[in-house]
């Protein structure tokens, strides 16, 4: 791998249209056959050589024809509009998988499966999300209306709690499984109702997952 190095840590929220669990996770085949999901996070601390990223915020929109890993994906990247130049183009060279060794992360991964990509978008972003109640929200005007909630027990109507350890992962090592709600308008069109999401720390940089 040649490049600058990077690394940021975050919190993230992922809403896709699979049933809960998503077979995805565990090597399966996607729930409808194919998949369309809707990402977003906040960096808390981060860099792109000697470009800072803290606190800035990201959001994405991908769909799959049929599984990921048969490609022809199509995605639209979403950068907080309070990103300077620099930091723009540093986002957007981790976000395409560039700076990274292949396969090492699921930046690059995705990237790899991509046949369409936007030109990207600034906009103002807010989200808020709690890993431990499983609760997130993302608002971007114009484009995406997110929401990620805990599954219910179907008898007691109490929160049900499970988690995904993935010790060799390219995107988390432990992630809270919950539910979603996700409209996108532009550039792409989506509505995903009650399927699945989870709430993760975000550790990457140029070599995989931080531990």
């Amino acid at each position: 791998m040649t490049g600058t190095e990077w690394a940021i840590r975050a919190h993230e929220f992922s809403n896709c249209n699979c049933s809960y669990g998503c077979p995805c996770q565990f090597n399966g085949l996607p729930t409808q056959g194919h998949c369309r999901a809707v990402v977003g996070f906040q960096i808390h601390l981060g860099n792109h050589g000697a470009t800072r990223l803290d606190g800035l915020k990201v959001a994405g929109m991908f769909v799959w024809p049929g599984p990921i890993h048969e490609g022809h994906g199509e995605a639209a990247l979403i950068i907080d509009q309070r990103a300077d130049e620099a930091q723009r183009g540093a986002l957007l060279r981790i976000l395409s998988g560039q700076d990274t060794e292949p396969g090492a992360t699921i930046f690059n991964v995705f990237a790899s499966t991509l046949e369409k990509v936007h030109d990207p978008i600034f906009a103002d972003i807010a989200f808020e999300i709690d890993i431990d109640r499983r609760r997130a929200k993302l608002t971007i005007p114009g484009y995406v209306e997110s929401r990620g909630e805990p599954i219910l027990n179907p008898v007691t109507g109490a929160e049900h709690r499970v988690r995904i350890d993935s010790p060799n992962g390219f995107e988390f090592r432990l992630a809270e499984v919950g539910r979603g709600w996700s409209k996108t308008q532009q550039p792409m069109r989506m509505d995903l109702a009650d399927s699945y999401g989870h709430f993760c720390e975000l550790n990457l940089c140029q070599n995989g997952v931080i531990h």
